[in-house]
């Protein structure tokens, strides 16, 4: 996501705000280093990099998201951030339902929609016709309440530059060490997951949240969690990610 710079020549103060790249000054001669993830941060698992494919949609509508998922499509857009919000550049597309399907299977709904794919769009699924290469985030994902089919996917465009709201998933660690849980106490999970502004080259596949310390009473949160210093968290730090508690009361009756 490009800085657009506006100089007030009232208090020559600097105001700086997130806007489309085409609209970018940018001086080239001293370009930024690139971000990259840190030593004992987690990073998205090779193994699961795959790139979905997708073909153009004409139009959008009721009736024709209907035929697209009859035929084995899920109706999607991808679109470009600006503000931090939905923004302009927009492409309706379709991606095949078997991959979505099987992404999301593999991989939990919570941590596809905070990783990154390359999104190749082509005219026709199968044909050497590239339109549109772009790395993509997967922005929400709509799913069958019955079935749990994709039903919907939106992308968003994740250049170098981009900074991307995410709400990256929680990895509860320690349990078996945790002094309250072996005390026979028990793991209030307050959140699932955590909103940060990621530059878009670091987006975390997931945040470790150890429990290791913990004793009955003691919670963590969102300001102990460890993150890379480039992520910004769009939450209060004093909100609590989860806490150790006192024997369920199920617990409490089996031993009287």
């Amino acid at each position: 996501m490009a800085l657009l710079i506006h100089r007030a020549l009232s208090n020559k103060t600097l105001h700086l705000r997130f806007f489309s790249q085409a609209a970018l000054p940018l001086d080239l001669s001293h370009p930024p280093s690139p971000l990259t993830y840190l030593e004992g941060f987690p990073r998205p698992d090779p193994k699961f990099a795959e790139t979905i494919l997708a073909v153009p949609r004409a139009t959008s509508g009721k009736n024709i998201s209907a035929k697209e998922r009859k035929v084995g499509r899920v109706p999607s857009i991808v679109f470009e951030q600006e503000d931090g919000q939905h923004g302009g550049n927009k492409r309706l597309i379709s991606v095949q339902t078997n991959q979505i399907r099987k992404l999301v299977k593999h991989l939990g709904e919570s941590f596809f929609v905070s990783r990154l794919f390359d999104l190749e769009v082509r005219s026709e699924f199968g044909s050497g016709d590239l339109i549109e290469k772009v790395r993509v985030l997967p922005r929400k994902l709509h799913l069958h309440a019955g079935t749990e089919a994709p039903l919907n996917v939106t992308f968003i465009r994740a250049p170098s530059n981009a900074l991307l709201k995410v709400d990256i998933p929680l990895v509860f660690r320690g349990e078996d060490v945790c002094p309250g849980l072996r005390k026979g106490l028990y793991l209030n999970t307050i959140k699932r997951t955590v909103k940060f502004l990621c530059p878009a080259d670091i987006i975390p596949p997931y945040i470790d949240v150890d429990l290791s310390e913990l004793d009955g009473g003691q919670k963590l949160v969102m300001g102990d969690l460890k993150v890379h210093p480039a992520l910004k968290l769009m939450q209060s730090k004093d909100e609590p990610v989860c806490k150790i508690m006192g024997a369920r009361v199920s617990d409490q009756q089996k031993k009287k």
